[in-house]
């Protein structure tokens, strides 16, 4: 019963811990923290995107993917999900969608920032 009970306490504490956690990060660049997914990667908004709703279309998201949210993935705080041009959710961070840029190559490059005059770093 003492291990039933261990391993119940293990579970939630784990499973709250998964919930609680933000979808991102806070990283310092060669140019100041920005915003970054689990494994380093800038995160971008887009200037053309309304607040809960992205404008990103199917041939923009090849250049500027979605950060798309896990499934059962909820929306806490500042956090929220949005859908992508395929329908998919993603996250939001006080109402502007989030995207990476697919010629940073490694985590902490930051090109994508000021492309087009309508990109910027997440920060």
């Amino acid at each position: 019963m003492k291990t039933l009970l261990i391993a119940l306490g293990v579970a939630a504490a784990t499973s709250w811990s998964a919930y609680a956690a933000e979808p991102a990060k806070m990283v310092d660049t060669k140019v100041g923290k920005v915003m970054t997914t689990g494994n380093g990667m800038t995160l971008y908004t887009f200037d053309k995107d309304t607040k809960g709703k992205s404008n990103c279309d199917t041939d923009c998201l090849k250049m500027w993917p979605a950060f798309h949210a896990a499934a059962k993935s909820k929306a806490e705080g500042e956090w929220s999900l949005v859908k992508d041009a395929a329908g998919k959710e993603m996250w939001a961070y006080d109402g502007k969608p989030l995207y990476t840029y697919a010629e940073d190559k490694k985590a902490g490059d930051v090109k994508g920032d000021g492309v087009n005059g309508v990109w910027r770093r997440a920060k």
